[in-house]
């Protein structure tokens, strides 16, 4: 008896049989037993998971000699020759070598005449999306109306190329891709009717690496059974089919946990020297990593991840951020869509390795935030305990010019600034004082303060040097703050630091108010003040015009001539 593949041998003869295609099987089913058989069918999936095969049984169930019946014995003549792909009534056609217009009007020809045999003349026609425009046109008219004993069934795997007039006057099935799970039961099954030993390990990987096909797992299966001697493992694929093993990525993980780039690179090299492909190589590490991030986020299934969860290094388990982990699968996923326009596969791929051995480097948007706002809060030496035990001030904005400041004594006294550090009221300071007491040397500053209540003294704070503190603050983190803050007329009023701009400046007072809760924070640190942005009404139109000249004659270094009104001349 000659040998037979497996994919062959295992095809579905029922639609008992039919893997996980539960709901066309459950239709096709139900539609035979109701009469309800319709003139063309279209079957849309990907590859190897039952589209020529249920084309096959819709065909036993239609001319089997029980039927139309959705059980098709299997034993007559009809069922007989429809399985070995002899039947006259039951004609197979390959869309991508039938594409012409002339072969479409054969089958136009053809289906005029009744069936030999059977009760249905069935043509399927295999990828159908090959099929020129003009072919399908010449088949609009057949399909939409065709004698009562033919049926036409399409297949295809790219159904968006088949035209809409076409998928209009078919009834649509679209097949889903197999189950990891279903596959491996159906990967045993075909084992043991080979009398092969297969491990629970081997076979997860061959229906993983499958990637839901049922034809591409069978085929697998026999070409590892070819070179197992009787017992498929998964030590038997890593070597003969040049993959790398669950132990071999465990051990070259550990270099990349420990950021160690000089090992990464000679276990790669090391890897590539025994025969590896950098392409398998690539696929493996992505996996590994795809697995990672999978168990990271709570996910064990072995028919989801390939590998139990237990089997993973237990340094790399938890060992980076779930975003740290995408960024890892992201950038190879990126080199391996690289490799085929690159230099140098090889270059690339060392130059990917050493990134991931810095992966610990890589920094999420949500992180980087995180780490910024701790910095603003904790510059100032008990800046965050103050804010988490006094309430936090409030940012006041105003439109009106500010109302001129009262007017305060001096500078303290060494007397008065060790008073300071008790917590006295801040007592507010007029530009002109602020103006003198800055102008004048340190010794005339000195003069008795003010008593602001029988039991305290006031101190007088320049907010000048407010602002100067301010900016010295951000210098560093927000140097359009800073910018801004130079703009700024600055004054205290009534336990307020106000910083007026002028409507020149309007932007850079509203630079300043979108950083209200950072410059009350470093105030509250500072003073106990608050902060309040005032900007100054607009002068006159006549004024804005005047501005406008002075900086023309600025520009261009000359002198304003008013010259005499002679009144509209002549054009």
């Amino acid at each position: 008896m000659p040998y037979e593949v497996t994919a062959t041998r295992k095809r579905p003869q029922t639609f008992a049989e039919l893997v996980g295609q539960e709901f066309v099987a459950a239709t096709l089913t139900s539609a035979i037993r109701q009469g309800a058989i319709a003139h063309a069918y279209l079957f849309a999936g990907p590859r190897g998971v039952g589209k020529t095969s249920v084309a096959r049984l819709l065909a036993k169930a239609l001319n089997c000699e029980k039927g139309p019946t959705d059980t098709p014995c299997g034993t007559c003549p009809a069922c007989r020759d429809i399985a070995r792909g002899a039947a006259l009534d039951v004609i197979e056609i390959d869309g991508a070598s039938n594409t012409s217009v002339n072969d479409v009007r054969e089958i136009r020809d053809e289906v005029l005449f009744a069936p030999q045999q059977g009760r249905y003349k069935v043509y399927i026609i295999d990828e159908v999306h090959m099929l020129s425009n003009s072919a399908f046109n010449a088949l609009l008219k057949t399909i939409e109306e065709p004698p009562p004993y033919v049926v036409f069934v399409f297949a295809t795997t790219e159904v968006h190329k088949v035209p809409a007039t076409i998928r209009s006057r078919c009834q649509q099935y679209n097949f889903r891709l197999i189950s990891t799970a279903e596959i491996r039961d159906k990967l045993r099954e075909a084992a043991t009717e080979l009398g092969v030993q297969a491990e629970d390990k081997a076979l997860t990987w061959i229906a993983k690496a499958a990637t839901g096909s049922m034809r591409d797992a069978y085929t697998l299966l026999d070409q590892v059974v070819s070179f197992s001697g009787g017992s498929v493992t998964l030590e038997a694929i890593r070597e003969k089919l040049g993959v790398l093993g669950i132990d071999e990525l465990n051990a070259f993980i550990r270099p990349i946990a420990a950021g160690e780039a000089s090992a990464v690179l000679e276990q790669a090299d090391a890897i590539l020297a025994r025969g590896v492909s950098i392409e398998q190589f690539t696929v493996d590490l992505t996996g590994y990593f795809r697995d990672l991030l999978f168990i990271r986020t709570g996910v064990t299934r072995d028919t989801l991840l390939g590998y139990a969860a237990a089997d993973f290094e237990p340094t790399a388990v938890g060992r980076w951020t779930p975003q740290q982990l995408e960024k890892a699968v992201e950038l190879l996923l990126a080199f391996y869509r690289g490799i085929r326009f690159s230099l140098n596969p090889r270059f690339e791929l060392e130059l990917a390795l050493s990134r991931l051995a810095r992966l610990d480097d890589l920094v999420s948007p949500a992180e980087l935030r995180d780490a910024i706002a701790e910095l603003r809060a904790g510059t100032a030496p008990g800046a965050r305990s103050a804010a988490a035990s006094t309430p936090r001030p409030q940012f006041v904005h105003s439109e009106k010019p500010p109302a001129a400041p009262a007017a305060v004594p001096p500078a303290p006294s060494a007397t008065a600034a060790a008073a300071a550090k008790a917590e006295v009221p801040v007592v507010e300071k007029s530009a002109p004082a602020a103006k003198a007491a800055a102008s004048a040397p340190p010794e005339a500053t000195d003069a008795p303060v003010a008593p602001a209540s029988t039991a305290t003294a006031a101190v007088a704070v320049d907010p000048r040097d407010l602002v100067a503190k301010l900016m010295e603050a951000f210098r560093r983190e927000k140097p359009a703050v800073v910018a801004a803050l130079e703009k700024a007329a600055a004054t205290l009023e009534a336990g307020e630091l106000v910083l007026s701009f002028s409507p020149r400046n309007r932007f850079h007072g509203e630079r300043v108010l979108k950083e209200k809760d950072a410059l009350n924070e470093r105030l509250a640190a500072m003073a106990a003040v608050r902060a309040r942005v005032s900007f100054v009404e607009a002068r006159p139109e006549t004024h804005a015009e005047d501005e406008r000249v002075e900086l023309l004659r600025k520009v261009f270094r000359g002198e304003v001539v008013k010259g005499e009104d002679h009144g509209p001349q002549p054009v």
